[in-house]
């Protein structure tokens, strides 16, 4: 197994140091004749047959078709503490992404296995960070200033860079987090005070600007560090005089909420309020009412009176339920016009939910994610160094 993740999937693989797309083989042709209640009767079955040995997390941005078996649903994390949670859960299903399924993994015993449906489910801004073009960075970043550079990775990343981090004295945020993570990292400085300390955001520099930018950091304190350009594409004296240092990536589904689109909405409505994701870039999130996590976003629209509207900047399967959750009591729309689907979470379906859960079914764990020991510590690091701030214990470089 390499040193730094693993997938089971009956045969060894290699590490994917790249962020390449894990193959799935094809399913066998009976699950492309089977119908739709036929897939769904059995799914129920294998729920009731397995009971307490097995539990199905599904994330916010799944299909219903999927989310409607879930036992748990919510965010990556609160997803992979809930795994953590399990006490005589032997399978955990985890309906989401290949990272999530990874963080599940590093924080869960060993007794504890966790598959992901479809391998192919990984995730684009994930991928725009792989472990050799940080160690590069890096290199790069610690010969261009002396500063103390904390790395701070966002949970959509892969475990390789999670365990980088936990290496290198940084942590692991949330959406949610984001800013207290950031000020700890940055000790308590402030943009009036300065810095002697700077921080690596990735992979999703939108995140980062966001965050950083409402805790008083202007703008002209950041840099993009773009992998694929030599030093970043940045020179010393651009590293030396940034604070936060942003990783050219983004989530490929928030990139298409635009500001126009909000100038658009107030146009035809000014009654409807404007809720996005702090993945969404720095002009979308200046011109929105309110701006933040997915349960954040749950929880507004929950707590709206009736009658209030939303137009919401976020993964449509996420927005569609809340609207037909609320249908006749509050107008919630998708703030762009055109289908802002994570198509790599569409990968988990009816089809292969009940593939995997046949083979459990007969003996056979398939498309186990596997994170090896060294880069599970590592990665626990960080992750940890996070829930402790959370939880408001004392937390070391």
């Amino acid at each position: 197994m390499s040193r730094l993740c693993g997938v089971q999937t009956g045969v060894s693989r290699r590490v994917n140091r790249t962020n390449l797309m894990l193959y799935q083989p094809p399913l066998a042709p009976k699950y492309g004749r089977m119908s739709e209640n036929d897939m769904v009767a059995a799914i129920w079955e294998h729920k009731r047959r397995l009971s307490h040995r097995l539990v199905i997390l599904g994330h916010h941005y799944q299909q219903d078709e999927v989310i409607q078996f879930a036992d748990f649903t919510g965010d990556s994390l609160k997803l992979s503490q809930i795994a953590a949670e399990q006490k005589d859960a032997e399978f955990v299903v985890f309906c989401g992404v290949h990272f999530m399924a990874e963080s599940a993994d590093i924080l869960t015993s060993d007794r504890v296995k966790v598959i992901l449906p479809d391998l192919s489910a990984g995730c684009s801004m994930a991928d725009m960070a792989a472990i050799d073009q940080l160690e590069e960075c890096w290199q790069d970043l610690t010969s261009m200033s002396d500063d103390l550079i904390v790395p701070i990775t966002y949970v959509n990343s892969a475990a390789s860079i999670k365990a980088f981090c936990g290496g290198h004295g940084g942590a692991c945020c949330t959406s949610s987090n984001a800013r207290k993570v950031l000020e700890w990292a940055l000790n308590g400085a402030t943009p009036e005070t300065g810095s002697n300390r700077k921080v690596l955001f990735l992979p999703d520099q939108h995140l980062g600007r966001n965050t950083a930018y409402a805790m008083g950091w202007p703008l002209e304190s950041m840099v993009v560090w773009d992998p694929a350009q030599p030093r970043g594409g940045l020179t010393t004296q651009q590293v030396r005089d940034a604070t936060i240092i942003l990783w050219k990536g983004h989530c490929s589904v928030h990139a298409l909420f635009k500001p126009e689109q909000v100038d658009m909405i107030r146009g035809v409505d000014p009654g409807f309020k404007v809720l996005v994701h702090p993945e969404c870039e720095w002009a979308v999130v200046q011109k929105a009412d309110l701006v933040g996590s997915t349960e954040f976003i749950i929880r507004t629209i929950e707590a709206s009176p009736a009658g209030s509207k939303w137009a919401v900047g976020t993964e449509i399967h996420l927005v569609h339920r809340l609207a037909d959750r609320f249908a006749g009591q509050k107008n919630v729309r998708l703030l762009s016009g055109v289908q802002c689907l994570c198509t790599t979470m569409y990968r988990i379906d009816l089809k292969h939910l009940l593939w995997c859960l046949d083979e459990l079914a007969a003996g056979r764990i398939v498309n186990q994610i596997r994170v090896d020991p060294e880069t599970r510590t590592l990665a626990r690091i960080a992750l940890d160094r996070m829930l402790a701030l959370k939880t408001a214990q004392p937390v070391g470089i």
